[in-house]
C-alpha cells in the first residue's frame, strides 16, 4: 500500500522541503486560465503539507512543449492563480531545475510554497531513454527531502517528475490522487447497479481499450460524439462528411454483436444535429436535425439530436453508477451543445438522487463548467481524462504502482 499524506506528515514534515508533482495544465487564453478546476483541486494537498510547515516545491507541466522552453507554456499565470486560492505567496522559479529553482527553494521558510517552471521545458522530463530520464529526475530530488504525487492526470506517464523521483525519494500519495482512485475502484468493483457508461469525444480508437474491458461490467452503454459515426456504418448506414474511422467499422461490428450476447445494451442516436460544414468564425451555423440512418451526403453530425437527448436522459435516469468520458457534440458552439447539456443534466439528476456520477476529465470536464453547471452537482469530476481512461481499460499505472512500493534507491 502507498503510504497517505496524512501518514507522511505525522511523520513530521517541519523545516523539511516536499516535492509535489501536481497536475497544473490548465487551459489559456493568452496568458488568462480560462478553467481553474485542476489548480483547485491540486491546494488541498499542497495547503495540508504548507500547514504542516512543509517547504513545499510544487512541479507540474503545461501543454505540450517539445523539450525546450516556450513562453505560451510558461506556469507564470499559473502560480499566481495557486497563490489567490492558498491565500499566500507562491515563489516562481523561471526553469525547473537551475539557478533559479535552486535559489527559490533556498528561500523557502516553513510553509512556504514554490512553484518551479513548466517541467516539460526539460527534455529528460519525457524522454524514453532511461539514462536520461533519470538523470533529470536526479536533479529534481536534489530539490527536496521527499516527494508526493498528486498529479492523477499525469499517472499512467512514466515520466521523471511522475515515476523516476519516487525510486529516489520517500514518497506518498497525495489526497487528489487517493480520491479518484477510490472513485475508479468502485466504477470498476462491484459497482452498484444499474451502471451505464456514456462515452463521446471524436475518435473510436481512443476508447476501445475502455469500450472492450467495460462490455463485460457496464449494463449499458450509451455512444455519442463524433465516434458515433463509426457504429452507425457498422449498421450499414450512411454518415457523409461526418467524422469516420474505416478501419474501425468491423470493430464497432465485432462490439455490437458482443453487447448483443452479453446482455448489455448499447444505446446509439435516432437523430443527428448536422451542418454543411465544421463551425468557424467565418459563417454562422445552420443546424438541421436528420435521422441518424438519413444523413444527406453533404452533411455532418456536430450533435446528437434532441430526441437523442431524451433516450440518453432516460437510459440513465434509475442509473445508480455513471461514467461519462467525452462530450456528445461541438458544446463550445451553442448550437451543437444541446447534447452534452441534456446528458450533464441527467448526471446532476443521478447524483440528487444519491448514486454515483463520474465526468471522466478533459473536454467533458471543462464542457460541464463551459455549460454553466457547478462541480458539486456531480459526484466527481476527475482531473484525468487520460488516466482515468487507461484505469478503466484495466491497464498498470506507472506512477500509481511505483508509490507502492517501499523501496528507494540509496
Amino acid at each position: 500500500m502507498a503510504k497517505t499524506l496524512d501518514q507522511l506528515i505525522g511523520e513530521g514534515v517541519a523545516g523539511r522541503r516536499v516535492l509535489v508533482r501536481s497536475d497544473l495544465n490548465v487551459p489559456l487564453d493568452g496568458s488568462t486560465i480560462t478553467d481553474d478546476g485542476r489548480i483547485r483541486a491540486s491546494v488541498p494537498t499542497i495547503k495540508a503539507l504548507a500547514d504542516a510547515g512543509a517547504r513545499v516545491v510544487v512541479v507540474a507541466h503545461l501543454g505540450r512543449p517539445k523539450g525546450e522552453p516556450e513562453a505560451r507554456y510558461s506556469l507564470a499565470p499559473v502560480a499566481a492563480r495557486l497563490g489567490e486560492l492558498l491565500g499566500r505567496d507562491v515563489a516562481f522559479a523561471t526553469d525547473t531545475v537551475g539557478e533559479s529553482a535552486r535559489q527559490t527553494v533556498a528561500g523557502l521558510v516553513d510553509g512556504g510554497v514554490a512553484l518551479l517552471e513548466n517541467v516539460r521545458f526539460n527534455a529528460g522530463e519525457t524522454s524514453k531513454d532511461d539514462v536520461e530520464r533519470k538523470a533529470f529526475a536526479a536533479q529534481l530530488a536534489g530539490l527536496a527531502d521527499a516527494f508526493v504525487s498528486d498529479g492523477f492526470g499525469v499517472v499512467h506517464r512514466k515520466q521523471a517528475s511522475v515515476y523516476d523521483v519516487a525510486e529516489l525519494l520517500p514518497h506518498a500519495m497525495g489526497t487528489l490522487v487517493a480520491a479518484e482512485l477510490d472513485v475508479m475502484t468502485r466504477l470498476t468493483e462491484n459497482p452498484e447497479r444499474p451502471y451505464a457508461v456514456v462515452l463521446g469525444g471524436s475518435k473510436v480508437s481512443d476508447k476501445l481499450g475502455v469500450i472492450d474491458n467495460l462490455l463485460g461490467k457496464a449494463d449499458t452503454l450509451l455512444i455519442g460524439g463524433g465516434m458515433v459515426f463509426t457504429f452507425l456504418a457498422a449498421q450499414g448506414h450512411q454518415v457523409g462528411k461526418s467524422l469516420l474511422e474505416e478501419d474501425q467499422i468491423a470493430t464497432c461490428q465485432g462490439y455490437l454483436t458482443r453487447a448483443a450476447e452479453a446482455g448489455v445494451e448499447i444505446v446509439l442516436p435516432t437523430d443527428i444535429v448536422v451542418d454543411t460544414a465544421f463551425p468557424s468564425g467565418e459563417r454562422e451555423p445552420a443546424p438541421r436535425v436528420v435521422a441518424a440512418d438519413a444523413i444527406p451526403a453533404d452533411a455532418l453530425g456536430l450533435d446528437i439530436g434532441p430526441a437523442s437527448g431524451e433516450t440518453f436522459a432516460a437510459a440513465l435516469q434509475g442509473a445508480r453508477t455513471v461514467f461519462w468520458n467525452g462530450p456528445m457534440g461541438v458544446f463550445e458552439v451553442p448550437a451543437f451543445a444541446d447534447g452534452t447539456r441534456a446528458v450533464a443534466q441527467a448526471l446532476t439528476e443521478v447524483t440528487a438522487a444519491g448514486g454515483l456520477s463520474v465526468v471522466g476529465g478533459g473536454d467533458s470536464a471543462a464542457a460541464v463548467r463551459t455549460l454553466g453547471f457547478a462541480d458539486d452537482a456531480f459526484g466527481h469530476i476527475s482531473t484525468g481524462g487520460g488516466a482515468s481512461l487507461e484505469y478503466l481499460e484495466g491497464k498498470v499505472l506507472p506512477g500509481i504502482t511505483v508509490l507502492e512500493s517501499d523501496k528507494v534507491a540509496g
